[in-house]
């Protein structure tokens, strides 16, 4: 039940990206033609969803920075979150596109992704959601500071 709970803001969370994309692809892909010297001007921009409010409240350009960043998430991963509740803790999930396919592995899980969402609640560890390749979800505990994440994207302020 509590894991149902997390799952479906996870869901949630997902639907209301996989909305705003479109409208944030347009405006970067116009960006990204006027920039084609910018290497991260092909990524995809990272989105921030909050929670209580119901939707994505910041777009952000991706960049090197923040695929150094997922890439030391995945790296960390220490394996699949316990069940645990979101409860009203979860303030914000943030959605990275990633430059390239990554491998995801834990244990006898082996996926790969295109997109990693952090999870970012208060007085629990943070938590990565990826979706593998039928969309079947996972929820990964990892070991990596958020704090340098947390700065860069602004939210929340400190």
């Amino acid at each position: 039940m509590r894991f149902h709970r997390l799952l479906l803001m996870a869901l949630g969370a997902l639907m209301m990206f996989g909305y705003a994309v479109p409208f944030a692809s347009a405006a970067f892909s116009e960006s990204a033609s006027l920039s084609a010297d910018n290497p991260d001007a092909a990524l995809r921009p990272v989105q921030v969803f909050d929670v209580a409010a119901g939707r994505v409240v910041s777009t952000l350009p991706n960049d090197k920075k923040f695929q150094k960043m997922a890439d030391s998430w995945i790296d960390s991963i220490t394996g699949v979150a316990p069940q645990m509740t979101a409860g009203q803790n979860c303030s914000y999930v943030y959605r990275v596109p990633l430059a390239k396919p990554a491998t995801v592995a834990s244990g006898e899980i082996k996926l790969t992704t295109s997109d990693i969402f952090l999870f970012h609640c208060k007085d629990e560890p943070p938590m990565l959601l990826v979706f593998d390749e039928q969309r079947k979800p996972y929820l990964f505990l990892f070991k990596a500071d958020i704090d340098p994440f947390i700065k860069k994207v602004g939210l929340p302020a400190s």
